[in-house]
């Protein structure tokens, strides 16, 4: 699913990680962070994936830097940073970046037009 975004500028957190091979808990954690991070102020999305080999790419997108920071402070989300750290992760890089643009295209659906009109 796509991430609804409003128009730019806004900011994206690009999380790559690579998943070590302990699996009690990172589901269960991971829906917990997406609930959590869904209540913070800024917070405008999520997209997430993941390959069989457990390379994943996790990108939140927030309305500003102080939005992030807040978020980098949760203590929850710290609890989950130590725990990745741990045991979830071999590996992992973390990107802030500014969206300064955006072009979207949707494939249309049978029935409707371009715009979506039917």
């Amino acid at each position: 699913m796509f991430a609804r975004t409003p128009t730019p500028p806004y900011w994206a957190v690009i999380f790559s990680s690579q998943r070590s091979a302990v699996e009690q808990g990172y589901a269960d954690m991971g829906e917990r962070m997406v609930e959590l991070a869904a209540q913070q102020p800024g917070f405008l999305g999520v997209e997430s994936v993941r390959d069989a080999d457990g390379f994943g790419i996790t990108v939140s997108y927030w309305d500003s830097e102080a939005a992030i920071a807040a978020w980098k402070a949760n203590s929850e989300h710290q609890l989950a940073q130590r725990q990745g750290f741990a045991q979830w992760y071999a590996g992992f890089e973390l990107r802030v970046a500014q969206v300064g643009r955006v072009h979207s295209w949707r494939k249309p659906q049978a029935g409707t037009d371009a715009a979506g009109q039917g």
